[in-house]
């Protein structure tokens, strides 16, 4: 899901850093002195995720968990998911600085998205929240393989087919995503519950 440097338009690239830019303040705004550690972990645990590459196809797909982070930290995930793609372009050439901001919008967005949508449910417990954070991180996924699809697509005809397969690729890994974040939500709110409280 990391789109390198040289693919996309000056446009996109551009949108993508001002967008960042603005959701990286708001994020480190709202961060409270007492959740740094969590945003911290969280930021390892997307860094060590997303380095895990599973062929699929043509392509390769791995895990965000964009849910989990959106539905823990809200807005703070920009400036979490920010730090660990800053790390893997310049550590592992994994995307590139100047498609930093697009890759990090593709990915802080849509966890961003998800707090609003699913913290209140998850937050009163009413239903399963096994099944809603599913559903957290079904959805992160599948919105950030759009974007990134969306970004691909709107920089030449010449990427239109290479957005389809990316997108097509990470169907399963939306699925993946969504049971993990299922698991690990449910698996936090029994044994670490403050580390979901805001």
């Amino acid at each position: 899901m990391h789109i390198s440097e040289g693919v996309l338009s000056g446009p996109v690239l551009l949108g993508g850093a001002v967008l960042t830019v603005a959701g990286t303040a708001i994020g480190l705004r709202k961060i409270d002195y007492d959740r740094i550690m969590s945003v911290a972990i969280l930021s390892a645990t997307f860094f060590i995720a997303s380095l895990i590459h599973v062929p699929i196809g043509p392509s390769s797909g791995h895990l965000i968990l964009g849910g989990l982070l959106g539905v823990v930290l809200g807005w703070a995930a920009f400036p979490s998911i920010l730090v660990a793609l800053t790390l893997q372009a310049v550590l592992f050439q994994y995307g590139g600085l100047t498609s930093l901001g697009v890759n990090c919008f593709n990915m802080a967005a849509p966890a961003v998205l998800c707090w609003y949508l699913f913290r209140p449910v998850l937050v009163r417990g009413a239903g399963s929240r096994f099944a809603a954070a599913f559903a957290c991180g079904f959805l992160a996924m599948l919105l950030s393989a759009t974007l990134t699809a969306g970004a691909l697509a709107l920089s030449g005809d010449e990427f239109v087919e290479a957005a389809q397969v990316l997108f097509l690729a990470h169907l399963p890994i939306m699925v993946i995503e969504g049971v993990i974040t299922g698991f690990a939500y449910a698996f936090l709110a029994k044994v670490k519950p403050e580390v979901l409280s805001c």
